[in-house]
């Protein structure tokens, strides 16, 4: 924008970057996984509703940001602005956002309703995408596989799409930091260093260094223009009742796992607010159905009054045979999601009744075929509209989409 432009101009010139930053698909001036089992034999709203959240986006769009003079003093200040998003999304590992695919996965996005994508930044094995200036990760080499060659262009290209961009982050399962940084990593009661049955190492969320470190990768993602953090394995690792029993906790002190994991999301939720980014968290599926945290620390309400979303993990594929009276969730993907997200909110309704202020639902769905559940069915377009249908029917619109492979249904969206 040229200083010498009359008044009339450079309003336009707003409008036209207003128009921009909110084109994209979905977006409203409104209040608007994800992790899978390692072992996978043992994987078990409407305009009114957006209304009763404003409470906790009721931050976003100062209205001194609106004003001429401020959006006049960067090129980059509409860009900048935390505006919410009804997303509908797909994951993205680091290896499609930055190889062939990641033009394909855009395609489908530009050319349909999707308007959204979960770009892994720290994955599941604690390697960072891309080359980080955070000096842990440059001391333990946790960046040492760049999946991301310029993680800069790759937001830029999203931005210029109108793609609202997610940026996951994986927090306590992280078998990198846990051998690099071994005092960090959950210790036996009989000494060495724990290991879930799949052999992983985990690191110790009762150490608050281990929040620093995941807090300090979001801040990273939120300064190269990521629009929302969100933050997966957020838990302890499950079979909490023996685990329980074979690890010492760094420094308990009595603190219930569900508490820690609820001082983390704040303490991150607190400490982005300087970066004009949401907060998000993934939980398992069946945490809006349960009355304790499930012995992993995800308790819902205490999880919900403090993140912007909330993204239960319902992958129907994910419920024991029997869950919500159906023989085998996976082959009953609308009724497993509308079972879901009904007990989701029943548990709001009585936060809201006590004052409290909620996230926004946005669960994932299921958009691949789980071969190891026993009675399981192929799953493709039909199933992965089944399970949209069924949030949208209770006024939940936005979610998110997971597949490990990033090979999506493309029926379920192109007519």
């Amino acid at each position: 924008m040229t200083a010498n432009r009359s008044r009339p101009q450079r309003l336009i010139a707003i409008t036209l970057s207003l128009v921009l930053v909110l084109g994209l698909a979905g977006c409203t001036l409104g209040p608007a996984a994800t992790e899978e089992m390692a072992d996978p034999s043992q994987q078990a709203a409407s305009g009114e509703e957006e209304t009763k959240h404003a409470n906790n986006l009721s931050s976003a769009l100062p209205a001194e940001e609106w004003s001429e003079d401020a959006l006049l003093s960067s090129p980059t200040q509409v860009e900048r602005m935390k505006i919410p998003v009804k997303a509908k999304g797909i994951y993205l590992t680091g290896w499609s956002a930055g190889n062939s695919n990641f033009q394909k996965l855009l395609r489908l996005v530009n050319e349909t309703e999707l308007n959204a994508m979960v770009i892994d930044m720290k994955e599941d094995e604690g390697r960072i995408t891309y080359r980080s200036t955070v000096p842990l990760v440059k001391e333990t080499g946790a960046d040492g596989t760049t999946f991301i060659q310029d993680v800069d262009k790759l937001v830029h290209t999203l931005n210029e799409n109108h793609v609202y961009s997610i940026a996951r982050i994986v927090c306590f399962k992280d078998p990198f930091l846990a051998g690099k940084k071994t005092e960090w990593a959950m210790q036996r009661k009989t000494g060495g260093i724990w290991r879930d049955k799949q052999g992983v190492m985990w690191i110790d969320p009762y150490r608050k260094e281990v929040w620093d470190y995941n807090i300090e990768i979001a801040k990273e993602a939120a300064q190269k223009g990521f629009k929302e953090i969100q933050f997966d394995y957020v838990r302890f690792p499950s079979s909490g009742k023996q685990v329980d029993l074979e690890v010492a906790f760094y420094n308990q002190n009595g603190k219930p796992k569900q508490q820690v994991i609820a001082d983390f999301l704040a303490y991150a939720k607190k400490e982005l607010e300087p970066y004009n980014v949401y907060v998000s968290a993934d939980i398992f599926g069946l945490v809006p159905s349960v009355t304790d945290d499930m012995g992993i620390g995800q308790k819902w309400e205490l999880i919900t009054p403090i993140v912007d979303y909330i993204s239960p993990m319902m992958y129907p594929s994910h419920y024991a045979n029997g869950t919500y009276g159906l023989s085998v969730p996976d082959a009953y993907p609308y009724q497993t999601i509308r079972h879901g997200l009904l007990d989701a909110q029943k548990k709001d309704e009585v936060l809201r009744a006590n004052n409290q202020p909620t996230a926004i639902i946005r669960p994932w769905y299921q958009d691949f075929t789980a071969t190891w559940v026993r009675g399981h069915i192929p799953y493709g377009p039909p199933e992965v509209l089944a399970q949209i249908r069924a949030g949208v029917e209770l006024g939940i619109d936005q979610y998110l989409i997971w597949d490990a492979g990033n090979t999506y249904s493309e029926g379920a969206w192109r007519k």
